[in-house]
């Protein structure tokens, strides 16, 4: 049998081919992703929660039905990590919070785990996530801090930063994570990973809906966009258990990553909100548009689109989380909350009411239309991923020297207008960090978008490798 190479070095897709064809066991890809997460999870803190005999078992199976002949699917024998904010059978979904930490094990699979599942993925164990995905980092009072691969100093992002990490430090090639503000885009930009946050209901979230159901969605995450779309091609489609999901686009997004069609016109937004935007990520991001514009595109500047979005996010993002923690307010065990979500539980409990909802629903309406107005007659809307460069752990990003939690302004406004982005590597600050672009696409066009990325990241031709382990 083929050695075992680096997940970070060889793609989804051929390691699943060559599981199907006999040249890799499951049980051997799933033996060298215990070893890697054995190895190395300390440093990192990628995976909160592994369990090595079901693993095992999963890619027994998996095995016998090759050998049997069967199709046991696209992915097969992939080994991943599920978010902590997604169920999988036999394990605690925590969410990163302490009153939360002895929950039953779930029993069944979320929709979006037990799609992959189906499709030959080897589930290993939980990704970590800040307590109830609440901030653009990834640490919680029950399970520490998790480190960026590129720096152990520094931050993976959030939402989704342990299962950003695990993918860019090599621990496994394939992870779920979710996104009500930026949870995917946000940690595959300074990991360095291609991301792709899906429109709202294309992938069935549940059987339990995220708390912040009104923006948030789930999605694959994987190093490059020709597997993230490998992955969504498995998990897209309608689900009776989400009301919020969508019928199928039609179409492979895998397909369409092979030979990108190329976008004629681009709309470039420095800050989507109007916030100040680092010199380092200007200066980055300028040089990855020339290179763009060099292939003959046409980028046109806009000012900020959408200035008014912060609001609406805040009412609907965590005022979405109070109902699961208001149980808590006014008792001890709130204090075992992270302080930083506490605060903000408690303002948005504050501002919480019917007509406060309402206006919040009629604002994002309002910078919907603002948006696919300033779009009309391009192919997509770019901006920078992040406007900071990447915070320490456990701290906000960079702004021209300045910490700031504002460092990820430029992503939340397209949850609060429900459009597709992905995201893929545009360079590199001068202490090494990875930094990316942001694509934006029109309502619904989650194929076009996936497509674009793939362009982008195909004409940047950056690839890049976090130097973890040394």
């Amino acid at each position: 049998m083929a050695e075992i190479p680096d997940f970070r070095t060889i793609t989804v897709e051929a390691l699943v081919s060559s599981v199907q064809a006999g040249n890799r066991s499951a049980v051997s890809v799933t033996e060298a992703a215990l070893g890697r997460i054995d190895a190395h999870n300390g440093a990192l803190n990628a995976f909160v929660a592994v369990d090595a005999d079901r693993a095992l078992a999963q890619a027994t199976m998996i095995d016998e039905r090759i050998a049997g002949g069967d199709d046991v699917g696209p992915l097969a024998g992939v080994p991943i990590g599920v978010k902590d904010l997604e169920d999988a059978v036999g394990f605690r979904t925590t969410r990163g919070a302490a009153h939360l930490a002895s929950v039953v094990p779930a029993s069944a699979d979320a929709n979006e785990v037990a799609r992959l599942r189906a499709a030959g993925c080897v589930v290993i164990g939980k990704t970590n996530t800040p307590e109830a995905g609440w901030v653009g980092d990834t640490y919680n009072p029950l399970f520490g801090a998790t480190k960026n691969p590129w720096n152990l100093e520094r931050s993976p992002g959030g939402s989704s930063g342990g299962t950003s990490a695990a993918i860019a430090g090599g621990l496994v090639p394939l992870a779920t994570g979710s996104d009500g503000g930026g949870s995917i885009r946000i940690p595959s930009a300074v990991v360095g990973l291609s991301g792709f946050k899906p429109t709202q209901g294309l992938i069935p979230m549940g059987p339990a809906p995220l708390g912040a159901a009104d923006l948030s969605t789930v999605g694959p995450m994987a190093r490059r966009m020709s597997d993230v779309a490998l992955a969504l091609d498995v998990v897209v489609g309608p689900h009776p258990n989400d009301l919020r999901s969508l019928p199928h686009p039609g179409g492979s997004f895998r397909a369409v990553c092979d030979d990108p069609l190329p976008p004629t016109r681009l709309l470039y937004c420095e800050s989507v909100d109007g916030s100040e935007v680092d010199d380092v990520v200007a200066a980055v991001t300028t040089s990855a548009l020339d290179r763009l514009r060099a292939q003959g595109v046409e980028i046109v500047e806009t000012g900020p689109i959408m200035p008014e979005v912060f609001k609406p996010f805040l009412l609907l993002f965590y005022g979405g989380m109070v109902p699961a923690y208001r149980h808590l307010m006014g008792t001890d065990a709130f204090a075992a909350v992270t302080p930083g979500l506490q605060e903000l539980l408690i303002r948005a409990d504050e501002l919480l009411t019917p007509d406060s909802i309402e206006d919040a629903r009629k604002i994002a309406q309002a910078c919907s239309v603002k948006l696919a107005a300033a779009m009309e007659g391009f192919d997509a809307l770019v901006t920078p991923a992040t406007i900071g460069q990447t915070p320490v752990s456990q701290g906000g990003g960079f702004v021209n020297g300045k910490e700031t939690p504002a460092w990820v302004g430029n992503t939340f406004g397209f949850n609060v207008t429900k459009r597709p982005g992905g995201v893929t590597c545009a360079g590199f600050a001068p202490d090494g960090m990875p930094l990316a672009l942001q694509i934006i696409g029109h309502h619904l066009a989650d194929i076009r978008t996936v497509e674009l990325t793939a362009w982008v990241e195909q004409v940047l031709d950056l690839d890049p490798v976090a130097p973890f382990p040394s």
